[in-house]
């Protein structure tokens, strides 16, 4: 029997009950179509789209929308180029394309932060994997240490931080993707008793300044900002090497993107 689309649809989901609402659908494409190869990405660009098909996949599996926001919103886009562009690349390949999002959230644990703490070689450091963050115990380092870590172990170029970079940390908050609100984040330092938060994006006036405040107070604490895509992407390299596992004779590719916002 051939290898469909909605196969592997049903088996990404079937370790999780159904999701009402959930933005996990196909996006293109038809679920009857026999799978010759898949790509995994943590977005769909035009570039990742044009290397996917180059690379004879007809199974793009994305963790976010293609078009610039979580619901999928296209009616505001139809006058625009750059959608009309795009989605004719998409019509004329025939891709199929899968959003794996919260499904892949709901894993236990989480497959974004399986795979984020996997690419930092942390996984013998975490204590505890709660609902939207993992907290761990590494040995002592300070803030720039880490810092540097970071850059190395997830290929980046740069980070936001605010606290100290000489202080030593020990106790740490990881969070994948947009968990960095205040009504997360500030909770966990105090309940956690966490030196430092690593995560990917939230509000800029929320942590932040939460941050700024308790080192005014002489409490100390520190955050580092990896950016969004940058703390997400390792999870979805994570699921293709799964995927692998799973459907061992389809060729399957991790497809990576370059950093979206650069510093001047």
């Amino acid at each position: 029997m051939p290898l469909t689309v909605q196969n592997v649809i049903d088996k990404l989901m079937e370790p999780i009950d159904s999701i009402p609402n959930t933005v996990d659908t196909l996006l293109s494409g038809n679920p009857d179509t026999e799978v010759k190869g898949i790509v995994t990405a943590f977005m769909a660009t035009q570039q990742v789209i044009e290397q996917a098909i180059s690379l004879g996949a007809n199974l793009l599996i994305t963790h976010e929308g293609i078009y610039f926001s979580h619901h999928d919103n296209r009616k505001s886009l139809e006058d625009n180029r750059i959608y009309n562009e795009k989605s004719k690349l998409i019509n004329d390949s025939g891709l199929a394309i899968f959003r794996f999002h919260d499904y892949w959230h709901r894993y236990k644990p989480d497959g974004i932060m399986a795979g984020l703490i996997q690419k930092l070689k942390w996984q013998s450091y975490v204590e505890e994997n709660q609902p939207a963050a993992a907290i761990l115990t590494i040995p002592q380092m300070t803030v720039g240490e880490i810092s540097a870590y970071i850059k190395e172990m997830l290929g980046i170029q740069y980070l936001r931080f605010s606290g100290d970079l000489s202080m030593n940390c020990k106790r740490i908050g990881l969070l994948a993707g947009y968990r960095g609100g205040g009504s997360l984040c500030i909770p966990l330092y105090e309940k956690e008793d966490l030196d430092l938060i690593i995560y990917g994006e939230g509000p800029e006036w929320e942590t932040p300044e939460y941050v700024r405040d308790a080192n005014y107070q002489g409490k100390k604490k520190n955050l580092i900002v990896l950016g969004h895509a940058e703390s997400e992407e390792p999870g979805m390299n994570y699921l293709a090497g799964w995927i692998k596992t799973i459907f061992p004779i389809i060729p399957t590719h991790f497809i990576p993107i370059e950093q979206a916002l650069k510093v001047i």
